[in-house]
């Protein structure tokens, strides 16, 4: 008995870990970026963008992906 209870708290906690794991890394998957002023005197509102990784098709805006904060479908296709 006492056995099969600690296998039930191993289960839970290597679950428990998965799924921070998985929410953590997607909390870094993007950044804001602060609204400001251009050169020629138009605001920019501030908006997130998808955190630079150096892939082209890794950005929400590409084919296949989906913004998480629009609902937008990417169309672009960098083939």
């Amino acid at each position: 008995m006492r056995k099969e209870g600690h296998v039930k708290k191993l289960i839970f906690a290597v679950l428990a870990l998965a799924f921070l794991t998985v929410f953590s890394t997607e909390a870094f998957a993007y950044r804001y970026t602060r609204g400001h002023y251009r050169s020629n005197g138009t605001y920019v509102q501030t908006y997130r963008s998808s955190s630079p990784d150096g892939i082209r098709w890794n950005n929400w805006s590409s084919r296949g992906n989906v913004n998480p904060f629009t609902g937008r479908r990417g169309s672009r296709s960098w083939f």
